[in-house]
């Protein structure tokens, strides 16, 4: 599983992009993707932190959990659907 890169890191690329140098620029003195760069000065405009956010986890139970009646009388109506 890969994991977030530093949050030091995060705050000088984007310190270094507030300090006037292009995303590109800091992106390749900081050993990180420009898409990585640009993420993070957005991230600091919306939400004030360069923070990473939850790795992982579940992201599927809900889409099925949407579905939970039907599934549910469909198994009531033919027990041995699975």
């Amino acid at each position: 599983m890969s994991k977030a890169l530093s949050v030091d890191l995060r705050e000088r690329v984007v310190a270094a992009i507030a300090a006037g140098s292009s995303c590109r620029a800091a992106a390749v003195r900081f050993g990180v993707s420009a898409a990585s760069a640009v993420r993070w000065v957005a991230l600091v405009r919306e939400a004030g932190s360069v923070a990473p956010g939850p790795l992982g986890g579940d992201r599927r139970s809900a889409q099925i959990e949407a579905h939970a009646a039907l599934i549910l009388r469909l198994v009531d109506q033919k027990s041995d659907i699975t």
